[in-house]
């Protein structure tokens, strides 16, 4: 007779807005057991929480009341960074949530983090709850404790109903704009077709219990099989922390067991790393604290001391070797060349974990922009290297693009852009608008190529030599003056080419609108032929003013009208 599968704790990530409230509900979720255990509460950042069944059963009293029968052993929760690294972590088959909690401020609706989150949720059919929170910022809302959530809403003052309900509306408008039905959780008859919504207040507690209760429901119907515990240890790398000049690796394990001794294979970009368990720290339930452990189970936050930590990358995924070594590493090497799918040109790309760095090249792809370097970590010289080969190729691949990384010290990015960002989406807007501006500048460094738009005005107070070359001051009021550029007066007569420029004393090839600058003519007398001038415009012939005027769009205001005053002078046909 075979032995019935274990069923593991479900991971649930618990993603959205900065200042949305998402720790601030875990803190609720956790209770006062952690103030209890903990001297001074919390005072670092939780990664995952252990919650077991006994806490569910606490918080959520009504479930025996209901005759509800929970199989699981409690949740594994994720407290997600704002920029939602955590929703993008991977495993094979699918995302490493199970479930996730979106927490949204009832006011403030969906912004471009949470917009974020939906789309990744949506990509890996992740299924999930909207945490509605803040209840208590609806004007004269009444908390009442002994009422249950669908009680207190059904009781509120009607102006205080009437709010709710126009926040709510707006709310479930937007969500659908995002391709998601939704009602409130105790509307929902159908969570496949519905996404439940659980108004709540992380401040008060109101609605905690229910959201808790939703969550046990959705385990329930979606996730029976998916939770069967397996023979094989797996996991993913989560963080690699620096702790009293030690390096230690934060990971969460998602399937099998693990123990102290064990020999595991982490996926890398290179090589596979091979390393030995010295020790493992498990998480404690309800808890930051980790123990010390021989071994552990699935799905669990643990802290691994490895004997070898060399290039251990945030996201990667492991898992234990059992005389299967070249069979993992075929795995791992069809699920990296599966996930960093990229093209032999296109643009450099760095991301904080290899779930990033795949959000990021889907969203990338979706817009039809090609990555031809991709990588985990702050972006280094060897990227901007990669960049610079680009400008000789493509000018608008010549950018490098980083998602929640840094620049590291003391490199030098001249000619090339660096664009980071902690929101995807704004990293893609920023990208598509440099790119837009550089085209522009390209096309319109092509059409200059033919002739040069510029008009000057003579300075008249600033002549340092009268002939041979006459040399005087000019401000550019239009275009660029640039040496060599062929110059008329305003009757279209020639004038001469401009020799040399001074800025300040200093030579230059060129002048922009506004500057001021002392040019030389060769061959002019100030005296005869300028002293009666006001401006000096450059020479275009009619082929070039017709290039211009087709291209018009690429030019400023300032250089058509410019383009107008030469076509005059030159008597062109300017239509």
């Amino acid at each position: 007779m075979e032995k019935e599968a274990k069923i593991r704790q479900p991971i649930v990530t618990v993603a959205g807005h900065v200042d949305h409230g998402k720790t601030s509900i875990l803190d609720c979720f956790r209770g006062s057991s952690v103030q209890e255990t903990e001297a001074g509460g919390i005072t670092q950042k939780i990664s995952f929480t252990k919650y077991p069944l006994e806490q569910i059963k606490k918080v959520c009293p009504f479930l025996e009341k209901q005759n509800i029968k929970l199989e699981i052993p409690g949740f594994l929760f994720i407290d997600t960074p704002g920029h939602a690294a955590f929703t993008n972590l991977r495993k094979r088959g699918g995302s490493l949530a199970d479930l996730a909690i979106v927490v949204i401020a009832i006011k403030e609706g969906i912004k471009p983090q949470t917009q974020e989150v939906l789309q990744i949720l949506k990509t890996h059919k992740t299924p999930f709850l909207i945490a509605l929170n803040k209840l208590d910022t609806i004007s004269g809302w009444q908390t009442d404790k002994n009422k249950t959530l669908k009680e207190s809403i059904e009781s509120q003052a009607s102006h205080v109903s009437q709010e709710f309900q126009e926040a709510l509306l707006t709310f479930q408008g937007a969500l659908s704009e995002h391709g998601f039905n939704s009602d409130l959780f105790y509307d929902v008859k159908d969570f496949t077709k519905k996404i439940a919504i659980i108004p709540c207040s992380a401040k008060t507690k109101q609605g905690i219990p229910e959201l808790l209760l939703s969550l046990c429901g959705l385990s329930q119907k979606f996730l029976q099989e998916r939770l069967k515990l397996s023979d094989e240890a797996k996991g993913v790398i989560l963080e690699i922390k620096k702790e009293k000049s030690m390096e230690c690796i934060e990971a969460i394990l998602h399937d099998g067991q693990l123990e102290e001794g064990d020999e595991i294979a982490i996926a890398s970009f290179s090589n596979l790393i091979v390393s030995k368990i010295r020790a493992i720290e498990e998480i404690q339930p309800l808890s930051f604290k980790y123990y010390p452990i021989e071994k552990t189970t699935a799905a669990t936050g643990i802290r691994l001391n490895l004997t070898n930590k060399e290039g251990i990358l945030p996201g990667m995924p492991f898992q234990k070797i059992q005389n299967n070594l070249h069979k993992i590493e075929e795995e791992f090497k069809k699920e990296l060349s599966q996930t960093i799918k990229l093209s032999k040109k296109g643009i450099i790309i760095k991301a904080d974990s290899l779930g990033s760095l795949e959000a990021l090249l889907t969203l990338l792809k979706q817009e039809n922009v090609q990555v031809v370097k991709a990588g985990i970590g702050n972006i280094k010289k060897s990227d901007i290297v990669s960049a610079r080969a680009n400008e000789e190729i493509n000018p608008l691949d010549a950018v490098v693009l980083g998602f929640n990384v840094n620049i590291e010290e003391d490199i030098e990015t001249e000619k090339i852009k660096v664009l980071t960002n902690d929101v995807v989406y704004k990293l893609i807007e920023d990208l598509q608008e440099w790119r837009t501006k550089k085209q522009t500048e390209i096309e319109k460094n092509r059409l200059m190529e033919l002739a040069q738009i510029c008009k000057l005005e003579v300075l008249h107070q600033y002549v340092f030599r009268n002939l041979n070359p006459a040399i005087f001051g000019v401000k550019v009021l239009a275009g660029k003056l640039t040496t060599g550029l062929p110059l008329i007066d305003e009757q279209g007569e020639s004038i001469a080419r401009v020799k040399s420029m001074q800025l300040e004393r200093e030579s230059v090839k060129e002048a922009s609108e506004g500057q001021e600058i002392a040019v030389a003519l060769p061959g002019v007398n100030f005296e005869r032929k300028i002293k009666k001038i006001r401006f000096l415009y450059s020479d275009i012939n009619e082929k070039a003013f017709k290039k211009f005027k087709q291209n018009k769009d690429l030019l400023t205001a300032n250089e058509l009208r410019v383009l107008q005053e030469i076509a005059e002078i030159k008597k062109f046909q300017s239509t």
